[in-house]
């Protein structure tokens, strides 16, 4: 089920209508329900995997409280509590490896196959992968190690620690919650007093401000950008470049209003969900960006694979290659084609050469006796950031490794427009795009210093509130669906 579609919009209210009346004790339950219903607006079979998952993440999570509560040698629990956590990750890394990866393994099995002559495999079943596999898992899988770390006690109640794990605004592509944040507020549902206006307002907006990212934003940038990657071969290199622009503010305003609609409606249910992402685009280096980005995945990274890898707490070379190791593994987590986990060795060697910039900068400084490092001006740090960002979104975004090079020619024989109207879009629809990023970039600015629009909105009386709501809805509506190649799309990371 996706959230633009009317299948939702008359889903959602029901939901939330029904949660509101239902004895207290009957919450979790309800949301459960609803939860599995909306995943299984996909493909009813998949649920099964998510209950597989589930199950067994509960399971390793009892086993391992048990374990800890038993008595006997401190080594010899301590190592049984580590074969619990590894059979739960073979298990669930196993599962998404099969769905995820086993076509890419096959494929370049084969290749290596026909270059030494041998007869390849044949590919022996078709294998669909399942919406948000790598959202759900990462998030249950979390809570295994939280458990064996001591720092979350290990949810008794099934049902109470399914709803964590298939919770429906979160449900398909994050972000990837904690147990220590969600599970705890589902612990805490059947106390919770929700009939809280201020509360359903501030979801709802923040509903209403993820679909103008998505319809306004998202969705007609993409009509350009699939156009142009589709068959770079009749495009120019401006068009090229122009697409990659458009790509980057494509993917952001996709993702982040999928996170921000998945906020709001779990708001209006009374949840706090992390955010997701800060003003990414105002990083003033690659370190940073990945502060802003996607930081539930970011912070997931540093602390199960980053952290136990030895973080930076570790000599110099081993401290780069733990960082080129997190965002190769990133990549793969992105998308099983050799185009992710290049663009996931790009910010690696980005992040490394980013702390090399650093110890050249404070060498100098030093050197010059300044007392501190060099530093560039702040606007050309943001724009430095955002190249490097955007150049290795070419990376990501083309539909294979052999094209980048295809299309990095094309840019440098051909630097200039060659085919504008062939990106589908008329004049009308880049003027809404242009007004749509200029909003955005008002709204991130505001955000940046401090200054929430909701509660400028919220500040108002109500003549001027029930205007404004209005007129957002009204041109979302109207414009949102404008244009003769305009065609709603799923949300990117579903994908992944």
């Amino acid at each position: 089920m996706l959230f633009n579609s009317l299948h939702f919009l008359l889903f959602f209210p029901v939901v939330v209508l029904v949660y509101l009346l239902v004895p207290r004790r009957w919450r979790y339950l309800w949301l459960l329900g609803a939860s599995y219903y909306f995943y299984m607006g996909w493909n009813p079979k998949y649920a099964l995997l998510i209950a597989f998952s589930t199950v067994t993440t509960y399971g390793a999570g009892r086993m391992l409280d048990k374990i800890g509560q038993a008595p006997g040698e401190e080594r010899r629990k301590l190592r049984k509590k580590k074969w619990c956590v590894f059979v739960s990750f073979l298990i669930n890394i196993g599962i998404l490896f099969f769905f995820k990866y086993f076509d890419f393994a096959l494929e370049n099995v084969n290749r290596i196959l026909a270059i030494l002559h041998i007869t390849v495999v044949e590919k022996p079943f078709d294998v669909l992968l399942p919406v948000g596999i790598s959202f759900y898992t990462f998030q249950a899988l979390g809570y295994t190690v939280d458990v064996y770390r001591g720092e979350i006690r290990a949810e008794k109640n099934l049902l109470r620690y399914g709803l964590f794990v298939s919770f429906f605004p979160q449900l398909v592509a994050g972000p990837i919650e904690r147990s220590k944040n969600l599970l705890t507020q589902v612990q805490e549902l059947d106390r919770w007093e929700l009939w809280d206006l201020q509360r359903i307002r501030d979801g709802l907006l923040l509903m209403l401000w993820g679909f103008f990212q998505k319809l306004m934003i998202a969705d007609r940038a993409a009509i350009g950008v699939n156009a142009v990657y589709s068959q770079y071969q009749v495009f120019g290199g401006g068009e090229i470049l122009l697409a990659t622009l458009l790509f980057a503010f494509q993917i952001y305003c996709d993702f982040d209003a999928y996170s921000n609609i998945a906020r709001g409606a779990a708001k209006v249910c009374g949840f706090q969900l992390m955010v997701n992402f800060r003003q990414p685009y105002f990083s003033r280096s690659v370190g940073e960006f990945w502060r802003r980005w996607h930081i539930s995945l970011s912070t997931w990274f540093r602390d199960y694979l980053y952290i136990p890898l030895g973080g930076s707490r570790v000599s110099p070379i081993r401290h780069w290659l733990n960082l080129m190791v997190v965002f190769l593994v990133s990549g793969v987590w992105h998308g099983a084609n050799w185009h992710f986990i290049l663009w996931g060795g790009l910010h690696g060697a980005f992040q490394v050469i980013g702390r090399w910039k650093d110890l050249l900068l404070g060498w100098l400084g030093d050197r010059l006796s300044w007392g501190k490092p060099l530093r560039l001006p702040a606007a050309l740090q943001v724009l430095g950031t955002f190249v490097l960002v955007d150049l290795a979104w070419l990376v990501f975004r083309v539909n294979s490794l052999g094209d980048i090079l295809g299309i990095l020619r094309t840019v440098w024989q051909h630097p200039g427009f060659v085919d504008p109207a062939g990106m589908q879009m008329v004049s009308m629809e880049w003027v809404l795009l242009a007004i749509s990023l200029a909003v955005l970039v008002v709204v991130d600015v505001l955000h940046a210093r401090g200054i929430s629009l909701g509660r400028q909105v919220a500040g108002q009386c109500l003549l001027v509130r029930m205007f404004l709501y209005t007129a957002g809805i009204g041109v979302i509506l109207v414009f949102g669906v404008y244009g003769a190649a305009y065609d709603t799309s799923q949300f990117l990371y579903f994908q992944f």
